[in-house]
C-alpha cells in the first residue's frame, strides 16, 4: 500500500466515524427496530445504557476539541 492509499484509508475511516456520530444518523437508527431500546428493559440495563451514552458523548466532545 502506498502512502497515499494509506492516507485515503485513514480519511475514509475518520469520515465514516464522523457520519455515524451525527444527530441525523442517530435519529435514523432509532427508527430501525434493531437499534430501538425496549421500554420494559430492566433498570440495571437502562443504567448501563445511560452510562454508555454519557461515555460516548464525553469522548465525542473531547475529540472535537482536538
Amino acid at each position: 500500500m502506498t502512502r497515499n492509499n494509506g492516507n485515503r484509508s485513514d480519511e475514509l475511516a475518520a469520515d465514516i466515524r464522523r457520519q455515524f456520530g451525527t444527530e441525523a444518523t442517530t435519529r435514523f437508527l432509532r427508527t430501525l427496530p434493531s437499534f430501538r431500546t425496549e421500554a420494559d428493559i430492566p433498570e440495571h440495563f437502562r443504567d448501563l445504557l445511560d452510562r454508555l451514552d454519557g461515555a460516548e458523548a464525553s469522548r465525542a466532545g473531547s475529540q472535537r476539541r482536538q
